[in-house]
């Protein structure tokens, strides 16, 4: 456990004992671009920017807009992991650190969805009505700022910089609608209520194809397979480019705490430019 992780931990407990949340072990579920705590025994799970915070100047504002999404299909009926209702609308922010609250839900981490592209177009169309502004160039921002903070070889900058700048060049300008953002398996949990979608901090504006990208490069089972099933034929060359060099920048990122991404970050480099 690094600085940063303990005091992610420390600021989620902050937070909700200041709210008069009872929390007497806190378990760490998942420690990565966020930070994931059960604030046990309170059925509340906090996450807290963490890596993510190394990786986008603006957080907090991933994280109001999550939030903000994730309660507003919430009282559409619509079935997202909900915020805990034990505390105010957030997020909140402790020591510098980004904090949400969501209910916990028990769920099984093994499962591996057969209907996933149905359930994506079903999600598609409830989000056509969110009212609120969203990012138009989401990933681009993202990929943009990892330019800023480099911190690997001046030929990988070179390589990826110019593989940004070719993308950004060719930026698709119809078909946008509000997405999930990162939508692979993971962000749907299999819970005793049915499955719930999750995690909403990427939601954006953009091509139906950057979600279907997402689920196509997903290792949790046949990506493409399953991005082939979806309701409507999409071309994916463009932004599988686009989701693989976003990968990339985030590995960068995470390699910097946690060795364990260095494998993968190298992958990534080598393969800038893939279709």
């Amino acid at each position: 456990m690094d600085d940063l992780t303990a005091r992610g931990i420390r600021a989620a407990v902050a937070v909700a004992r200041s709210h008069d949340v009872r929390v007497d072990t806190p378990v760490v579920l998942r420690d990565a671009s966020n930070l994931l705590v059960h604030l046990r025994p309170a059925p509340v799970v906090a996450r807290v920017a963490t890596s993510t915070a190394l990786g986008r100047p603006d957080v907090l504002g991933h994280f109001r807009r999550a939030e903000s999404v994730t309660r507003w299909l919430a009282a559409r009926g619509v079935p997202v992991v909900p915020a805990s209702p034990l505390f105010p609308p957030g997020p909140f922010v402790h020591d510098d650190l980004v904090v949400s609250f969501a209910q916990h839900v028990p769920h099984d981490p093994t499962w591996v969805p057969t209907s996933f592209a149905a359930r994506l177009a079903e999600l598609h169309t409830e989000l056509l009505d969110y009212p609120d502004p969203l990012p138009t160039r989401l990933p681009l921002s993202d990929v943009d700022h990892a330019i800023t903070t480099w911190t690997r070889s001046p030929d990988e900058l070179a390589a990826f910089t110019a593989e940004r700048d070719t993308l950004a060049a060719t930026w698709p300008t119809t078909g946008s609608r509000p997405l999930h953002g990162d939508a692979h398996p993971g962000n749907l949990l299999l819970t005793p209520h049915g499955p719930l979608w999750n995690d909403f901090e990427d939601t954006w504006h953009g091509p139906v194809a950057w979600d279907l990208a997402c689920l196509a490069l997903t290792s949790r089972l046949d990506g493409m397979a399953a991005a082939r099933a979806y309701p409507q034929v999409v071309d994916l060359a463009f932004h599988l480019r686009l989701r693989r060099l976003h990968v990339t920048g985030w590995l960068m990122v995470l390699e910097r705490r946690f060795p364990r991404y260095r494998e993968a970050a190298d992958e990534g480099f080598r393969g800038i430019g893939a279709g």
